[in-house]
Formats: structure tokens, C-alpha cells, sequence
């Protein structure tokens, strides 16, 4: 059958060259659409829902808000983790599904609860806003707006209502969230003794300002046979129309108008947050958020062609300048991984060539290389793969051109044996001998890989995409070597005459066969070394640690730092001024823009005492401070701890951070989550686990969150005096609301822009608490006023400036970093520390997240699923050989291959990490595809009626060229990845150590060991 095929297909050569070149032309056209990332999205199925309530206290937030929307959050379908944070003035609720859901459909049933949410929350004014189509990882471009002369207010009304809306047309994009400067109001500050004068009271000048904006229609009439459409309009249009608003109409027929209560003008509404950059002062900048599913170097083409048009629409002298781009660190990573593939290569085709002789035969194998790589992005682009660091970085043209290499080296081996047979029915008889061994060592490589394809959550989204691009271009290669290779072999290498060995596999068989003749001889010591070997290897690899992933150089920086929670945002943005200026002293620095507080989609709300900065350096190469970012980052934290000392530190990178936010809701490695009611005991608790951690050698900005208090002047309305003094307790309350300003339900339009109006009273008279409780508030006779004091308890207390809450309890999070120590080790000693001098009251919890979470998670489903995996590799031996000595001589392989991984991660000083479990995954398909063709080799040659002992070093010195072939195009296309210094290499480095580490001891054990131990084995169970 295999014959018969063989032959047609070489009848058909040019219809199968056709073909490929038809597949070849296709899948161009799927690379270039395809989309790139510097790593894999990791974020899972979410949906935000946020409210912002200017002036709520955060106790008050966590009540009247962030409660009744988690209440009505629960029992949504699919829905696997509820989160939130309450801040003052800030709620935002985290509703996560699981991988398998729509998020279409999860976002139509979150947006039926909040309808549901709307009708428990008490607080009037409000709006529950859904945040946008985005992942956590959709940050893909920042920008600045400026303008010579105009206001940050202006700037920012410019950002709103001119650029967003031009951004959000551009495809891929599905938000712009602003943050920096102010929104503009048509505000009134009101002059208590103006109100006391005229008898009004605030409660009506919310009245007078709503009802006096508006239009109506009053239909159509016909008139001369035309219809006329009727419109009634009010609409203020200009800040004097807003200051001529009629509040009252006296009795003597004068009128009483909002400009007559204040002083009327353009001002800004409660702040939440602002942005500097460079120690210059505040600016306003927009970060453009990337729709969910799309692809971030698509999105960023598309506003590189639509900035043109949307700077021409601003207004003379405004400009945007983007100062960050996704494409910057994507640019690097994809140039990391393009580098690598070529330069692995190259030297795939350079060790061919001196292995095999033949340049010819050396370019027919690694014509595989081509067809495998671009069949397997176009089947990335049909799974909806991007282009990344792992994705493609795992790829090794080393073990994609095994089994062309094995098919090419037998058809030379017969040419070889047979000088004058004809070429064509040879290509056919040899293609048709290795068929079979070929395909099941390929399929053997590739049930390696399946375990990685089990992987859940953060570790699935990260490792799933690369084991399925691996698969794919493995099988891409096994179809090429059965259809394409026999044909190109028989058109090129018809003339090739093989002479025996190269002279590098001549050079290298001498040795060779000493110490095969050597390891027979003394079998006990051969055995005896690679046993102590095995023990070695056990024992460093209890010693090696252990990281989720390294951590990837992403050329920036981002340092959260963390302020007294009582200061006002002026004295923090006056600190972080100073912060910058000490940063830009740094040669290595390019630019450092800094957001204090929540900006406009809250999607991380932060207290105005908290500021992360991100800085953008110089490239590596002109760094003079230190050599490494770690370097850096020390140097620049001594720097910030010793003139900035009143503030927390903590540091990290922009996508590290993210990724962070999205592993356990902290910007850090790791998080300690408290769970209680009791918020004093919470703040308690998690002191003593700060001091515990912050003992552990590798600890570095160990803090809590949310830690210390806020001052607040409360207000507590005395009923029973109000009652008695005739005082409603709405009027109360809408004094209080004016001190920090009411914000009116019907907004202006000017121009394109949306305005909203204002009430407040003039900062002088509310600027202590003793100004705010001689506050007047009119009776509801109408009969004089009295002072706030007289009907409610004006007093200071200290309130708590964030509520986390997780699975609908609250939770106090410690979070901390590690520096200089693998993150696992560091993890194991805490974890017993903490355990030792903390001690949880009844009713409290304690929970460890981070990345070592989902190290551990992986490591505990690969332990089930990989023994599974290779116990049905080892079945398919056992039928293939049809023994079980045989399939458990190529299963030794497999520990003694771990040696070389193990030795290799010690010698490097690298801790064990998913991505170098993904390097002993692949070197276990390569050991097992070596094991099997030299066990194979053994019992053809044993059929023929050789001896055990004499077929087995026989075999081994007839497979040494395939082997030592396998072995150093499999290493060497890892080569570029190991040693690699470029952005992005620390992902691959481990993966490729392992590899190369591993191929050194499984190809010793498969040409020195193995023969000896077949040859008593395999005797012994013969003599028996």
C-alpha cells in the first residue's frame, strides 16, 4: 500500500510541487494578517462596573453602592469570581466568567443586573456604567494633548469631545479613557449670605438651574399648506445665559438670578485624579483601549492613518503627541523571536550541511523549514493565535526537520549500499522503510505536547497557544516529509554520491568507538556513573526554586508609589513633581508621565495619595548608572527612599504590572488576601502579616493596601432637632452635597461638546469644619434659616480610604515583591512565617495569590496529565516493538535527558519556571524519537539473525550519524534562543537551556548507555 502510494506520488511530482506552492502563496497571505502581541493576552472573561459619586465617604460608597450592585452580580451564569473596590467617590465591581462563556452575552446579563442594581441604590445623581469591550491587557497607546495658552480644563474638553470621539471611529479601538486636567462645569459658587438675604435656600437653586434648561416639542401645525414643526426652547447656551437663570420673582416684581446668589463661571468638577510628566506639571492624556479579539498592530496602523485628519480638526496650535506604543515593546520581542528563527536557521542548515555532506541533501531537508513555519501561522490565524513571545518562540526547526533529516540520511545510506540501483525505486523502498518509524517518533513528539493543551486559566492563556503552534507545525512537517520530500528528493539529489562519513562525523566516531569499546568492557562503571549522575541531578533540582515565568525586560518601568492617605491631591502632585525631577536626573531616562488617582473609566481606581508612574528609558546600550534594569531599579529606589522619604515604593513594569493586577487584583508578585468584617481587625491583621513578610530574605515593597486613614467631617442629621426647628432633611442634605458641588441632571450644549452645570458654595465658607457647621439652611416655612450645627452633629472623625471586597467579603490584601530569590522558595518561607506569628481570630480566612499560584497550579495538572501522556506513549512502544524491555530501555532515556535540563538551569543560575517545563517537555519528544530509532535499528539488525550483543553495538554505530544529526540540529536551532540577549530572550532563555542541556546527557546515554544495557537486558531475557 505504502509502496503504491510512494509511486504515485512521484508520478505526480509536479502536481504535488503545484500544490505547495498554491499552499505556500496561501499562507503568506495569512501571515501578513496575522496579529502580533509581545506576549499572550492572559486577561480573563470580565466586565467592570463602575460608579462615581463625588463626595461619598468610602464606608458610605461600600453601602449605598458597591453592596447592592455585588448583591445584584450574584447568580449570574457562568460567573466565577466578583470583586470590588470602594474608594471615596469611586465603586467598581470586577465580574469574571469563565474561559468557555461569551462575553457578548456575559456583558447583555450584567447590563440586565444593573438595571436591577439601579433601583437598590439610594444615592440620587448617579450613574452604573459598564466599562468598555477591553481586556486587562488593551492598553496599546498614550498621547498627550497640548495647547500654548490654554487651560488644562480646555485641554481636557478638547480631548472629550473632539479627539475621542474621532478615536473611538478608528477599527479596533472601543474606548479612550482621559484622565489630567478637569471636566469643564457652567459653575455657580454660592455666597451663604447672598442665600440668607434673598431667603433662598440651596434645594431650590438645584431647581431653579434644571428647570430652566430644557426643550420641548409641541408637534406640528399646518399653516399655508405647509406643516410647521412647534419647538419650545430654554436651553442655556452661554455661561451668561447660565448666570441669568431666574431662581425667584419677588413680590415687588424684581427677580432674583443666579448671578445675584455667586460668582458665576467655568470651573471644574471634583477631581479624582490628574497626570504630570517630567517635573513640568500637570498635562492630560488619553490611553487608547483596544477592543477585545482585536489585534493590536491592526489597531495601531489604523490610528497611525487616522491621526493625520483628527490633528487637523483641533483647534490652532493643539496638538497630540503619542509618547507610549504597545508596538514599541511588541517590536523588540517580535525582532527577538524573527533573529532566533533565522539564526536557528541557519545553523540547522549549516550543521546539515557538515553532517550530511551534501549541500544539496542539506537544503532538501531543511526545505521543511519554510512550509512548516507558514502552515503553522496560518493555522495560528484560523484559531485566532496572536504572533508572540511564546507562541512562536518555542518553536525549534531542529526537531521540525527530524524527520525529513532521518527520511534524506537513509535514502543516502542506501545510495550508499546500493551505488547502482536505480535512484527512483530506491527513494521509494527507503521512504517506505522509515515511514513507519518516522510518523510514530512525530506523533510520539507531539503527545508530548498534548499535556500543555490541559493547562487552565492564566497558565492555559499563556502556554495553550504555543503547544498548539508547536503541534501544528509538527504535523505540517510530517505531512511534508511522506508528500513533498520524496519528490524533491528524487529531482535533486539523483546526482549526489555519497562518500561515507563527513569529516566531522568521521572526527567524531573515533572517540566514539573507544568509548563504546570501553563501556563494554566496564558496563559496572558506565552504569555506576550515569546512576550518580541521576542522584546529582535529583539533588540540584531540589535547590533550583522555582518562578511562574521569568520576567520579561520590557524596556519601561512603572513605580506605584504610595502617600499618606490624608493628603490633599495639590500636596501630592507637588510630591510627585519633585519624584519626577529626581527620575529625569537619571541619563538612562527618556520620559516619566505620572497618573495620580482614578482617571475618567475607573478600570484601577486609586486614592489621590497613590501615583504610578511609568518611565520610558534610553536603550540599553547607553546606560551608564547600571548594566541590568535590576541595576536600575535599585539605584533608583535609593535614590527616591532617601530625598523622597515620606513615601512606599514599589516597583515593577507596565505589562508585568497589568499582568500582576489581573493574576490576584495587586500591582505586585504576590498578595496576601485577609478575609473578616471587621475593618479595625482587617487593618490589624494585616500589619502583622506586613511584619512577618518584610523579615523574609527577598522581600521588597511589602505594604497593605488601602493601609492607614482619611479624615472626614461628618454630618449626622439630629432628627429630633430638625423636626422641632421645622429643617427638612433633604435641605440638610443638599447643603452638604453643595460644599463639594451639585452637579445638575441637565447638561449644556456648546458647540460638540457636552457641559454639566454646577452648584457649590465658595470655598471660603466651607473650608473647616467649624465654617461647615455655621452653614445656614432655611427652614420650610420659609421663615428665617438656621445654622447646620443646630440640626445636626458636625464632627471629625478618621475613616478608612479603601474597602476591597472578594466573593461579597470584605478582605484586606498585603502585597510585596521579590528581589533576588526565585519567587517559590520565597513563597514556602513566608508562608511559614506568617503562619508562625499570625494567628486569625474565628471568622477570618487567609488566601495566597500571585504568579507561584499558578506556577503551582500547572505543576500540580502536569504532574497528572504528563504521566498519563507518557504512559500512553509508552503502550504504543510496547506495540510497536512488541515488548516491554525494549519500550523501558527507551523510557530511560527520559531521566537521564532531565539530568542535562537540571545541570544546565544550575549552571545558568535559572529556577525552574513553566517555560523550562516546556523545554522538558520538548526534550522528552527528542530523546524518545532518538531511543526509538536506535531500538529500531537494533532489531532490524536482530532479525537478519545477528547477536544480541553484537546487534545492539552494531546498531548503535550504524544510527551514530542519524543520532549525533538529531541530536545537534535539535541544540543548535536553540542555540540563538539560549544565549540570546535581546528584548524578550529571558521568556525563551529557560526553554532552550533545558533543550540544550538535555540533548548533551540523552545523547550520551542513547549512543554509550543504551547499547551496553540492551545487550544485557535483552540477553538476559533471551536466556531466560
Amino acid at each position: 500500500m505504502a509502496r503504491k502510494y510512494l509511486e504515485a506520488l512521484l508520478r505526480a511530482r509536479m502536481l504535488v510541487l503545484g500544490g505547495l506552492a498554491l499552499i505556500l502563496a496561501a499562507g503568506m497571505m495569512a501571515v501578513l494578517e496575522l496579529p502580533v502581541e509581545a506576549v499572550p493576552d492572559i486577561s480573563p472573561k470580565q466586565v467592570l462596573v463602575s460608579v462615581v459619586a463625588p463626595g461619598l465617604a468610602t464606608e458610605e460608597v461600600e453601602k449605598l453602592i458597591t453592596f447592592p450592585v455585588e448583591a445584584s452580580m450574584t447568580g449570574i451564569p457562568g460567573m466565577t469570581d466578583l470583586r470590588s473596590v470602594s474608594r471615596g467617590g469611586v465603586s467598581v465591581v470586577y465580574v469574571q466568567f469563565a474561559d468557555d462563556t461569551d462575553i457578548n452575552l456575559d456583558r447583555t446579563r450584567v447590563n440586565e443586573r444593573i438595571q436591577q442594581a439601579r433601583g437598590s441604590i439610594s444615592v440620587p445623581g448617579i450613574t452604573v456604567s459598564m466599562g468598555p469591550l477591553a481586556t486587562g491587557m488593551g492598553e496599546i497607546m498614550q498621547f498627550q494633548i497640548k495647547g500654548a495658552g490654554r487651560s488644562l480644563m480646555e485641554l481636557n474638553r478638547i480631548m472629550n469631545w473632539t479627539v475621542v470621539p474621532q478615536m473611538r471611529l478608528v477599527p479596533g479601538v472601543v474606548d479612550v479613557n482621559v484622565n489630567g486636567g478637569a471636566e469643564e462645569t457652567y459653575e455657580v459658587a454660592l455666597d451663604p449670605a447672598r442665600l440668607i438675604a434673598s431667603n433662598l435656600s440651596v434645594s431650590e437653586v438645584y431647581r431653579a438651574v434644571d428647570a430652566n434648561n430644557a426643550a420641548s416639542g409641541g408637534g406640528w401645525i399646518t399653516h399655508h399648506a405647509e406643516q410647521q414643526s412647534v419647538v419650545g426652547r430654554g436651553l442655556i447656551s452661554s455661561l451668561a445665559d447660565f448666570g441669568n437663570i431666574a431662581v425667584r420673582a419677588n413680590a415687588d416684581g424684581s427677580i432674583i438670578r443666579l448671578r445675584d446668589l455667586g460668582h458665576i463661571t467655568t470651573g471644574a468638577r471634583t477631581r479624582l485624579g490628574a497626570v504630570t510628566r517630567d517635573g513640568q506639571g500637570e498635562i492630560v492624556i488619553g490611553v487608547v483601549m483596544m477592543e477585545s479579539g482585536a489585534s493590536s498592530n491592526a489597531t495601531l496602523a489604523a490610528i497611525n492613518r487616522a491621526l493625520p485628519s483628527i490633528r487637523q480638526s483641533l483647534p490652532t496650535g493643539v496638538t497630540l503627541e503619542p509618547y507610549y506604543t504597545r508596538a514599541t515593546l511588541t517590536g523588540q520581542t517580535i525582532a527577538t523571536v524573527r533573529d532566533n528563527l533565522l539564526m536557528g536557521a541557519v545553523l540547522v542548515i549549516a550543521v546539515l550541511v557538515v553532517v550530511m555532506g551534501s549541500w544539496q541533501a542539506a537544503l532538501v531537508i531543511a526545505s521543511v523549514i519554510p512550509v512548516a513555519l507558514v502552515c503553522a501561522i496560518a493555522g495560528m490565524r484560523y484559531f485566532g493565535i496572536s504572533a508572540n513571545l511564546l507562541s512562536l518562540g518555542a518553536i525549534d526547526f531542529g526537531m521540525i526537520v527530524d524527520g525529513s533529516l532521518v527520511v534524506i540520511e537513509h535514502i543516502l545510506s542506501r545510495r550508499e549500499e546500493e551505488p547502482e540501483a536505480a535512484f527512483m525505486p530506491l527513494v521509494v523502498s527507503s521512504v517506505q522503510q522509515v515511514m513507519r518509524p518516522v510518523g510514530f517518533a512525530i506523533l510520539v513528539i507531539i503527545m508530548v505536547y498534548l499535556p500543555i493543551l490541559t493547562l487552565q486559566g492564566i497558565e492555559g492563556h499563556m502556554f495553550r497557544p504555543m503547544a498548539q503552534t508547536v503541534i501544528m507545525a509538527l504535523l505540517a512537517s510530517l505531512a511534508y516529509c511522506f508528500i513533498c520530500i520524496p519528490v524533491i528528493a528524487a529531482l535533486a539529489l539523483a546526482r549526489v554520491r555519497p562518500k561515507g562519513d563527513t569529516w566531522l562525523i568521521a572526527r567524531l566516531r573515533a572517540p566514539y568507538v573507544h568509548l563504546t569499546e570501553w563501556g563494554e568492557a566496564h558496563p559496572q562503571l558506565l552504569f555506576g556513573g550515569t546512576l550518580a549522575v541521576l542522584v546529582l541531578s535529583a539533588g540540584l533540582a531540589t535547590r533550583l526554586g522555582g518562578e511562574f515565568i521569568p520576567q520579561l525586560d520590557e524596556g519601561a518601568l512603572a513605580v506605584t508609589t504610595t502617600r499618606l492617605p490624608s493628603a490633599s491631591l495639590e500636596t501630592v502632585l507637588a510630591s510627585v513633581t519633585r519624584q519626577e525631577q529626581i527620575l529625569r536626573g537619571f541619563p538612562e531616562v527618556k520620559t516619566v508621565v505620572s497618573n495620580t488617582g482614578t482617571s475618567a473609566i475607573p478600570t484601577d481606581p486609586m486614592g489621590v495619595n497613590e501615583t504610578d508612574s511609568f518611565i520610558l528609558l534610553n536603550p540599553p546600550s547607553t546606560w551608564k548608572t547600571a548594566r541590568t534594569q535590576a541595576g536600575l531599579v535599585a539605584a533608583m529606589d535609593e535614590t527616591l527612599r532617601r530625598e523622597l522619604p515620606d513615601a512606599l515604593y514599589s516597583w515593577s513594569q507596565p505589562v508585568q504590572m497589568r499582568m500582576d493586577d489581573l493574576l490576584s487584583g495587586v500591582r505586585t508578585q504576590i498578595a496576601v488576601s485577609i478575609f473578616g468584617d471587621d475593618l479595625a481587625t482587617l487593618a490589624t491583621l494585616g500589619g502583622k502579616v506586613v511584619a512577618a513578610i518584610s523579615n523574609v530574605k527577598g522581600a521588597a515593597d511589602v505594604a497593605a493596601a488601602g493601609d492607614g486613614s482619611v479624615p472626614l467631617v461628618v454630618v449626622d442629621i439630629d432628627r429630633a432637632q430638625a423636626a422641632s426647628r421645622n429643617v427638612a432633611a433633604q435641605d440638610i442634605l443638599d447643603t452638604v452635597e453643595a460644599i463639594g458641588g451639585h452637579v445638575g441632571a441637565r447638561p449644556v450644549i456648546v458647540g460638540n461638546a457636552i457641559i454639566s452645570t454646577q452648584v457649590r458654595l465658595n470655598g471660603r465658607h466651607v473650608a473647616s469644619a467649624a465654617a461647615i457647621a455655621a452653614l445656614p439652611v432655611r427652614r420650610m416655612d420659609g421663615q428665617g434659616n438656621v445654622m447646620l450645627s443646630q440640626v445636626a452633629h458636625v464632627h471629625e472623625v478618621d475613616g478608612t480610604p479603601r474597602i476591597s471586597r472578594d466573593g461579597v467579603r470584605r478582605r484586606m490584601v498585603v502585597q510585596a515583591n521579590v528581589r533576588g530569590r526565585d519567587l517559590a522558595s520565597f513563597v514556602a518561607e513566608a508562608q511559614q512565617r506568617v503562619a508562625h506569628d499570625v494567628h486569625l481570630p474565628s471568622g477570618y480566612t487567609m488566601q495566597w495569590d500571585g504568579q507561584f499560584r499558578n506556577l503551582r497550579s500547572a505543576v500540580q495538572r502536569l504532574e497528572i496529565v504528563l504521566p498519563i501522556a507518557l504512559g500512553l506513549i509508552f503502550a504504543l512502544l510496547v506495540v510497536t516493538f512488541g515488548a516491554i524491555r525494549p519500550a523501558l530501555l527507551v523510557f530511560i532515556n527520559l531521566p537521564v535527558a532531565a539530568t542535562g535540563g537540571i545541570i544546565m538551569l544550575t549552571l545558568r543560575g535559572m529556577p525552574f519556571s513553566i517555560s523550562a517545563g516546556i523545554g522538558f517537555i520538548a526534550l522528552f519528544g527528542v530523546a524518545i524519537l532518538n531511543g526509538v530509532v536506535l531500538v529500531s535499528e537494533i532489531a532490524a539488525l536482530r532479525a537478519q539473525g545477528m547477536a544480541v550483543a553484537q546487534a545492539a553495538f552494531a546498531g548503535a554505530k550504524a544510527r551514530f550519524r542519524p543520532v549525533m544529526a538529531t541530536a545537534l540540529v535539535a541544540s543548535l536551532g536553540f542555540f540563538p534562543m539560549a544565549f540570546s540577549e535581546s528584548a524578550g530572550a529571558e521568556v525563551e532563555r529557560p526553554l532552550a537551556s533545558v533543550v540544550i542541556g538535555g540533548l548533551v546527557t540523552s545523547t550520551l546515554l542513547t549512543l554509550l548507555v543504551l547499547p551496553s544495557l540492551y545487550a544485557r537486558v535483552i540477553r538476559e531475557e533471551v536466556q531466560n
